[in-house]
């Protein structure tokens, strides 16, 4: 089945569907390994996603389960990535899908995909997903900057959920990070980029951070 066969109602419950069954396995200790569950966000992920191909490149976080289904990988390939313990490695060279569990590990691995593609003269985009902690955080920043003043084919989407764990984003930096956000975006347009594109939104998760709030004994 290919996910974008379905409608855009039935690919939010597809989604949410599928993070309510591994929450389950998880909750049975048959998962040897962290995972990341996401809710809430599916109705933007979906429009999102209706812009990239296949050929495309995405560069998700450890928090990528939505990412990938979207990207139209094999939702059993997903799932048994996760039942294997590793739901943060979630890695599909043949997709051109790849994740980091580190903080900012995905950002400058995709600048550095994106610049090899202008080099060549290919018509591909990367597109890198990140939150609003890692947005603030260096290499993601010098990232950004680097794929503006060089224009590079780097699509950067910002899922503010306000929470680094279970710490406050906006707490824990002060500020606000619509600013910082408001900033790229006339970086961009001052040095007429035709390439770099930036997107900001807020959700709630209805999940914890990680896990699924219940404890598992292993």
């Amino acid at each position: 089945m290919n996910i974008h066969d379905l409608t855009d109602t039935e690919k939010i419950e597809y989604l949410i569907h599928f993070e309510n069954e591994i929450a389950q396995i998880y909750e049975t200790a048959a998962i040897k390994g962290p995972i990341h569950l996401r809710g809430g966000n599916e109705k933007i992920l979906i429009k999102i996603f209706k812009q990239i191909n296949t050929d495309d490149t995405v560069f998700a976080t450890w928090a990528n389960h939505l990412e990938a289904l979207l990207h139209c990988i094999p939702r059993e390939k997903v799932k048994k990535r996760i039942l294997d313990g590793h739901s943060m490695a979630m890695n599909f060279p043949e997709y051109n899908f790849y994740t980091s569990s580190i903080v900012n590990g995905i950002s400058p691995i995709g600048v550095g995909v994106a610049w090899a593609i202008k080099k060549q003269n290919k018509d591909q985009k990367i597109f890198i997903f990140i939150g609003d902690m890692t947005f603030q955080s260096g290499a993601t920043i010098e990232s950004i900057r680097y794929s503006i003043n060089f224009d590079l084919p780097c699509n950067w989407i910002i899922a503010d959920n306000n929470l680094s764990v279970n710490t406050q984003t906006d707490i824990a930096w002060g500020g606000n990070i619509q600013r910082l956000y408001k900033f790229f975006e006339k970086e961009i347009s001052y040095n007429h980029c035709k390439n770099v594109t930036i997107k900001y939104y807020r959700y709630k998760n209805t999940w914890p951070h990680a896990g699924t709030g219940t404890f598992v004994s292993f």
